[in-house]
């Protein structure tokens, strides 16, 4: 984190010299010293979240995928004359233990165009859906399986 802000330190001042340098050396360190004392912050969770970067970019194109395949979907059913929308409210219990977790699946299902996450308590997720075909796959799905994998950290 101390590099992150150090380079970002020195981005935004857009030159290079000692005084920079040594400037943001000592406020990055402190900005580093204060998270660390105060917010619960280590080396050691940056670790976890360096080994869990590989997996949450790998989410985030699954995410991208799964939002144009969802695009596409939505507009057919727009578009087609022979096409009848049947909305419909589904509820389903999701295996996700962390609140992290379950914000990011109702996040990902309501950024999926169709789909919007109504509300969520404990272990149970209400979504509405454009049409019933859209419900198939929520729960057990791969974008719950992806988040169990990234909160554990396997």
């Amino acid at each position: 984190m101390f590099f992150l802000l150090f380079g970002f330190w020195l981005l935004l001042n857009g030159r290079w010299t000692g005084e920079i340098a040594l400037t943001g050396a000592v406020v990055c360190g402190l900005i580093y010293i204060f998270t660390w004392k105060f917010m619960g912050y280590s080396p050691r969770v940056e670790w976890q979240l360096l080994r869990r970067l590989p997996r949450a970019v790998g989410y985030g194109l699954f995410l991208i995928r799964e939002v144009a395949l969802s695009v596409w979907q939505t507009i057919r059913f727009i578009w087609s004359p022979k096409v009848t929308v049947q909305p419909e409210i589904v509820s389903f219990h999701t295996k996700l233990k962390t609140d992290t977790a379950k914000v990011l699946l109702a996040n990902s299902i309501t950024l999926t165009p169709g789909t919007i996450t109504v509300d969520f308590r404990d272990d149970v997720m209400l979504v509405h859906c454009l049409d019933e075909s859209l419900d198939a796959g929520l729960e057990g799905s791969q974008m719950e399986e992806k988040l169990m994998k990234l909160e554990g950290g396997k």
